[in-house]
């Protein structure tokens, strides 16, 4: 009998294609589960109420990346730029999402605008044009470039020594894509930073005081993940904690 997998909740975002409203989620999110040796199982949406009843049926949560942005509204401010996606039915569905499978214990892996949303969602805020920061770079991939350009490296990330993800990698310096506009400002209380940029932009954090595997990057390792060793390695960390807990919870 084949061995049952982890299974792993990936909330969808919400756009409207042509006249319809869709819940979508990008496959190479879902390859990238796979990589971790975990099942996915798609979240269109959820009350708050029934988060409950779908973190029962999970081995981990990974939060994917988006072209929305989390509603500032959620870290007090305005929306600095009115012409930006956001995607206020996400933001309602994960930013208690993140709370409860913190609390719970469960394995999570966000990514990008995941990353973002569990820093709000713990408390923290985001610079909304990181690139309007005095001493920060432009993050964004050139306006128009085809997806090779746009996830084509970019900068390199320097990891902070003793956390989840000097555990994780052999390397404390690797080169990583930029494709956001949007980067962490203040730190939620009980985040720890897992590695920063050249400019100091927080590139990867965790949540030190949760009891579980909880890793956030900013780039996107799920871009030609299989082909990455840093995306490997921490695919398979991930898998690996989801893996552990459903040994402990499910035998």
């Amino acid at each position: 009998m084949t061995p049952i997998k982890p299974v792993v909740l990936v909330p969808a975002c919400h756009r409207t294609l042509g006249e319809h409203p869709f819940h979508v989620v990008g496959k190479k999110y879902i390859d990238a589960v796979r990589l971790a040796g975990c099942q996915p199982l798609v979240i269109p949406w959820a009350e708050e109420a029934e988060i409950p009843a779908l973190l029962a049926l999970a081995d981990g949560v990974l939060l994917t990346g988006s072209p929305s942005n989390v509603h500032p509204s959620h870290f007090g401010e305005d929306v600095h730029n009115p012409a930006l996606p956001l995607d206020p039915l996400r933001d309602s569905l994960t930013l208690p999402l993140i709370r409860q499978t913190l609390a719970r214990g469960l394995p999570l892996f966000a990514i990008c605008r995941g990353a973002q949303e569990l820093n709000v969602a713990l408390g923290g805020s985001l610079h909304q044009a990181v690139h309007e920061v005095d001493g920060h770079a432009d993050h964004r991939p050139p306006e128009g470039a085809p997806a090779a350009q746009a996830y084509a490296p970019a900068h390199e990330v320097t990891v902070e020594p003793g956390g989840v993800l000097a555990q994780v990698l052999v390397e404390p310096r690797f080169s990583v894509n930029s494709v956001h506009g949007q980067a962490v400002n203040r730190l939620a209380p009980g985040v720890r930073v897992e590695a920063r940029a050249p400019d100091g932009v927080v590139e990867a954090f965790s949540v030190a005081s949760a009891p579980g595997f909880s890793l956030c990057v900013q780039w996107h390792p799920e871009w030609q993940a299989a082909d990455n060793p840093q995306s490997v390695a921490m695919l398979r960390a991930f898998g690996q904690a989801c893996q552990a807990w459903r040994d402990r919870h499910r035998g």
